[in-house]
This record gives structure tokens, sequence and C-alpha cells, in this order.
């Protein structure tokens, strides 16, 4: 416990690099599922086909493998580029660009699926009535469509978050400080590996704990007026 109280700071600092990470690629990984969601669900077949591709490609490769071709591929084809076009002499990709760049995208096909399904639950008579009133595609959006997919979208966005939050943790691969990273450096340089470990492991069941109240709590919010088969 002496050593975990001493190597605190590095602890805290590490969960606040970890949240950091976990929120910018939430918030990347929703502009990207809501764009995929649009591609897919649009009259264009050249939009439908690059959504289709996107969450093919992203949902049939390893998280990790994307994270180092970003981390290391991206930097050398951005230089490679820079070199041949004379725009810039060298380009350095920091560790949690790529670590939100990555997570995002990858994230972002999950979202696309979440965003879809949510969208198609919407009783199609209820656009067709907004129309009907002469509402805009901004407005039937904004008084429709948004309300009615946050509350069909929760649960599988609740389910993408909580894994995130856990996906953040192979971004210490690629060096970045973030929690398991730097619990991992303080347990070999005390020796006491599983007791730093055991110490990050609490830190993700606090940071999911936190997480699924207030999803648990967002839920309930949408779901005003709406009866359940489980709730009697």
């Amino acid at each position: 416990m002496g050593a975990i109280i001493e190597y605190q700071g590095q602890l805290l600092q590490g969960t606040w690099v970890t949240i950091q990470l976990a929120i910018f690629s939430a918030m990347f990984s929703v502009a990207l599922g809501l764009l995929g969601a649009w591609a897919k669900l649009s009259k264009n077949i050249l939009a439908q086909k690059t959504a289709a591709g996107y969450t093919t490609i992203v949902r049939g490769v390893p998280d990790l493998v994307l994270i180092l071709l970003v981390f290391y591929g991206g930097q050398e084809l951005a230089n490679q580029f820079g070199s041949l076009t004379g725009l810039w002499d060298y380009v350095e990709i920091s560790q949690f660009a790529a670590g939100v760049g990555t997570i995002g995208v990858v994230f972002g096909g999950y979202m696309t699926e979440t965003f879809r399904g949510a969208i198609l639950a919407i009783p199609r008579g209820q656009i067709e009535a907004g129309v009907a009133c002469g509402m805009n595609k901004y407005l039937i959006f904004r008084r429709i469509i948004g309300p009615q997919m946050v509350r069909y979208a929760l649960p599988g966005f609740s389910n993408n978050w909580l894994v995130q939050i856990k996906s953040t943790a192979l971004v210490s691969v690629i060096g970045l400080q973030d929690v398991v990273y730097n619990g991992f450096v303080a347990g070999r340089s005390t020796r006491l590996l599983f007791t730093f470990m055991f110490a990050v492991l609490m830190v993700y069941l606090v940071l999911t704990a936190i997480s699924d109240f207030g999803l648990r709590w967002l839920d309930k919010k949408y779901s005003k007026g709406i009866v359940r088969s489980d709730d009697g």
C-alpha cells in the first residue's frame, strides 16, 4: 500500500490521460457514427457502399493492429508525402492523437450500426407526419428523429462506451502515459507489478461503474412514458 501512495501522483496523472482519451475518442466515434448512419440510410449508392466498406474493415481488423498502423505507418506516409510535395519537412504524430484517431475510427463503425438501427426503429409514419406539417429536414431531425434516436440508441451506445473505455488500455503499447503505462512502469520499478496492475484494475472498475450509473440515469430520463414488458 505504501508503494501505491508513493506513486499515486503518477497513477492519477495516467488516469486523467485515460479519461481524456476515452472522452475525445467517444466524441470522434459519435461524429463518425452519425455520418456513417446517414450514409447507409441515404439513397446515394456510393455513400452506402463507402459506409458499408468502412464498417466492414474497422470491425474486422484488431484494434491493436490499427493503432500500430496509424502511429507508425501513418507517420511514415505523412513524412513521405511531405517530402515528395515539399509541403513540410517532418511531421510527428503524437501518441494521444493516434489513440484518439484510431479508437474513434474503430468505434465509429460500431456507432454507425447503433445509430442506423435506432433511426430505423422510429415509426415511419411520424416522419411522414412531420413532412405533411411542412417541417424541413432539419426540423424533422431536431423534433422527431433526434430525441427518439437517442432513446433507441442508448442501450447500444452504453455497451460501446463501456468497451471503449477498456480499449483505451491499448495505447500503452505506443508509449502513451495512460494509467496502464504508468502502472506498469511503477510496478516494474518497485517489483510490485501485481499490486500496481490490481490498482489499475480498480481504476477501470471505478470508471465503468460511474459511467454505468450515468448511462442508467440517461436511459430512465429518455424512457419516461414508455411501458416495457418487464415493468409489470
